[in-house]
Protein backbone atom coordinates (compact mmCIF):
# COMPACT_ATOMS: atom_id res chain seq x y z
CA UNK A 1 0.00 0.00 0.00
CA UNK A 2 0.88 3.47 -0.67
CA UNK A 3 0.44 6.28 2.06
CA UNK A 4 1.32 9.70 1.12
CA UNK A 5 1.01 12.92 3.18
CA UNK A 6 -0.32 16.29 1.72
CA UNK A 7 -0.09 19.31 4.44
CA UNK A 8 0.24 22.65 5.07
CA UNK A 9 2.55 24.30 7.38
CA UNK A 10 3.79 27.64 8.57
CA UNK A 11 6.99 28.53 7.64
CA UNK A 12 8.12 27.81 11.34
CA UNK A 13 6.91 24.14 10.21
CA UNK A 14 3.66 24.23 12.69
CA UNK A 15 0.18 22.48 11.19
CA UNK A 16 -2.13 24.59 13.37
CA UNK A 17 -1.57 26.53 16.40
CA UNK A 18 -1.56 25.36 19.48
CA UNK A 19 -5.23 25.24 20.09
CA UNK A 20 -5.53 23.50 16.98
CA UNK A 21 -6.56 26.36 14.76
CA UNK A 22 -6.03 26.72 11.25
CA UNK A 23 -6.27 30.39 10.59
CA UNK A 24 -2.94 31.44 9.02
CA UNK A 25 -3.71 28.83 6.06
CA UNK A 26 -5.34 30.88 3.25
CA UNK A 27 -8.71 29.93 2.80
CA UNK A 28 -9.57 27.29 0.33
CA UNK A 29 -5.88 26.70 -0.12
CA UNK A 30 -5.58 30.32 -1.44
CA UNK A 31 -5.00 29.10 -4.78
CA UNK A 32 -4.62 25.57 -6.86
CA UNK A 33 -1.73 24.44 -5.74
CA UNK A 34 -1.65 20.53 -6.69
CA UNK A 35 -4.31 19.51 -4.18
CA UNK A 36 -7.06 19.43 -6.63
CA UNK A 37 -4.32 16.79 -8.78
CA UNK A 38 -3.67 15.09 -5.33
CA UNK A 39 -7.08 13.94 -4.61
CA UNK A 40 -8.09 11.56 -7.22
CA UNK A 41 -4.84 9.79 -6.84
CA UNK A 42 -6.21 8.39 -3.16
CA UNK A 43 -8.26 5.43 -2.88
CA UNK A 44 -8.82 6.72 1.44
CA UNK A 45 -8.15 8.97 4.15
CA UNK A 46 -6.78 8.01 7.54
CA UNK A 47 -6.83 11.19 9.77
CA UNK A 48 -6.20 11.95 13.21
CA UNK A 49 -8.76 12.31 15.56
CA UNK A 50 -7.88 15.44 16.79
CA UNK A 51 -7.57 16.96 13.27
CA UNK A 52 -10.83 15.17 12.41
CA UNK A 53 -12.35 17.03 14.84
CA UNK A 54 -11.21 20.48 13.45
CA UNK A 55 -12.71 19.26 9.82
CA UNK A 56 -15.87 18.76 11.14
CA UNK A 57 -16.21 22.29 11.82
CA UNK A 58 -15.79 23.38 8.09
CA UNK A 59 -18.21 25.35 6.21
CA UNK A 60 -18.02 22.05 3.86
CA UNK A 61 -16.98 18.35 3.82
CA UNK A 62 -13.80 18.48 2.18
CA UNK A 63 -13.63 14.37 1.37
CA UNK A 64 -15.36 12.49 -1.45
CA UNK A 65 -13.48 9.54 -0.32
CA UNK A 66 -13.69 7.08 2.72
CA UNK A 67 -12.19 8.36 5.87
CA UNK A 68 -10.84 6.75 8.74
CA UNK A 69 -10.21 8.29 12.06
CA UNK A 70 -7.78 6.80 14.17
CA UNK A 71 -9.11 7.31 17.74
CA UNK A 72 -9.84 4.88 20.42
CA UNK A 73 -13.15 6.35 21.28
CA UNK A 74 -16.09 6.27 19.78
CA UNK A 75 -16.52 9.47 17.17
CA UNK A 76 -18.96 12.02 17.93
CA UNK A 77 -22.01 12.71 15.84
CA UNK A 78 -21.09 13.70 12.37
CA UNK A 79 -23.17 16.02 10.37
CA UNK A 80 -25.00 14.85 7.37
CA UNK A 81 -22.30 15.33 4.68
CA UNK A 82 -19.87 13.62 6.77
CA UNK A 83 -19.46 9.54 6.21
CA UNK A 84 -16.24 8.16 8.43
CA UNK A 85 -15.21 5.17 10.11
CA UNK A 86 -13.23 5.04 13.61
CA UNK A 87 -10.27 2.87 13.00
CA UNK A 88 -7.27 2.11 16.12
CA UNK A 89 -4.21 0.25 16.04
CA UNK A 90 -0.81 0.13 15.26
CA UNK A 91 0.05 2.05 11.97
CA UNK A 92 1.03 -1.33 10.34
CA UNK A 93 -1.99 -2.83 11.63
CA UNK A 94 -4.03 0.12 10.12
CA UNK A 95 -2.20 -0.45 6.86
CA UNK A 96 -3.20 -4.16 6.81
CA UNK A 97 -6.34 -3.85 7.62
CA UNK A 98 -7.31 -1.29 4.49
CA UNK A 99 -5.21 -3.10 2.15
CA UNK A 100 -7.56 -5.72 2.61
CA UNK A 101 -10.40 -3.67 1.77
CA UNK A 102 -8.53 -3.31 -1.47
CA UNK A 103 -7.80 0.36 -0.82
CA UNK A 104 -3.91 0.81 -2.63
CA UNK A 105 -3.25 4.53 -1.65
CA UNK A 106 -4.15 6.58 1.83
CA UNK A 107 -3.69 9.92 2.51
CA UNK A 108 -2.38 10.58 6.07
CA UNK A 109 -2.93 13.74 7.80
CA UNK A 110 -3.00 14.82 11.43
CA UNK A 111 0.09 15.83 13.36
CA UNK A 112 0.81 12.86 15.60
CA UNK A 113 -0.68 10.33 12.94
CA UNK A 114 1.62 11.57 10.66
CA UNK A 115 4.63 11.14 12.65
CA UNK A 116 3.05 7.41 14.08
CA UNK A 117 3.14 6.33 10.11
CA UNK A 118 6.83 8.19 9.98
CA UNK A 119 8.05 6.49 12.07
CA UNK A 120 6.65 3.39 11.13
CA UNK A 121 8.14 3.48 7.74
CA UNK A 122 4.86 3.74 6.11
CA UNK A 123 5.27 7.12 4.39
CA UNK A 124 6.03 6.69 0.92
CA UNK A 125 5.68 10.53 -0.27
CA UNK A 126 5.54 14.09 1.42
CA UNK A 127 4.45 17.13 -0.16
CA UNK A 128 4.44 20.08 1.76
CA UNK A 129 3.22 23.53 1.54
CA UNK A 130 4.69 26.22 3.05
CA UNK A 131 2.80 29.33 3.93
CA UNK A 132 4.72 32.62 3.86
CA UNK A 133 3.80 33.70 7.62
CA UNK A 134 5.53 32.81 11.44
CA UNK A 135 3.32 31.76 14.28
CA UNK A 136 6.29 31.22 16.84
CA UNK A 137 4.38 28.16 18.33
CA UNK A 138 1.95 25.51 17.41
CA UNK A 139 1.93 22.20 16.45
CA UNK A 140 4.99 20.34 14.92
CA UNK A 141 4.45 18.52 11.52
CA UNK A 142 7.60 16.67 12.46
CA UNK A 143 8.03 16.31 16.11
CA UNK A 144 11.13 13.74 17.53
CA UNK A 145 12.08 10.87 15.41
CA UNK A 146 13.78 7.52 16.51
CA UNK A 147 15.81 7.65 13.59
CA UNK A 148 17.07 9.37 10.83
CA UNK A 149 14.35 9.21 7.85
CA UNK A 150 16.17 9.69 4.28
CA UNK A 151 13.99 11.88 1.99
CA UNK A 152 14.49 12.33 -2.03
CA UNK A 153 13.69 16.03 -2.83
CA UNK A 154 11.42 15.57 -6.33
CA UNK A 155 10.05 19.17 -6.85
CA UNK A 156 9.71 22.45 -5.41
CA UNK A 157 6.91 24.58 -6.69
CA UNK A 158 6.29 28.35 -5.79
CA UNK A 159 3.01 30.13 -6.24
CA UNK A 160 1.85 33.86 -6.84
CA UNK A 161 0.73 33.98 -3.18
CA UNK A 162 3.88 33.01 -1.84
CA UNK A 163 3.17 29.79 -0.92
CA UNK A 164 6.16 27.15 -1.87
CA UNK A 165 5.53 23.49 -1.92
CA UNK A 166 8.09 20.96 -1.92
CA UNK A 167 8.00 17.46 -2.57
CA UNK A 168 9.82 14.47 -1.20
CA UNK A 169 10.18 10.62 -1.80
CA UNK A 170 11.20 8.44 0.89
CA UNK A 171 13.52 5.41 0.89
CA UNK A 172 11.47 2.24 2.24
Amino acid sequence: MKASVFVGTSLDGFIARVNGDLDFLPPVGGEPHVYTEFMPTIDAVVIGRKTFETVLTFDQWPYDKPVFVLSTRPLPPLRSDARAERLSGHPADIVAQLAARGIGHIYVDGGITIQRFLDAGLIQRLIITRVPVLIGSGIPLFGPVTRDIAVTHVATRQYASGLVQSEYLLAG
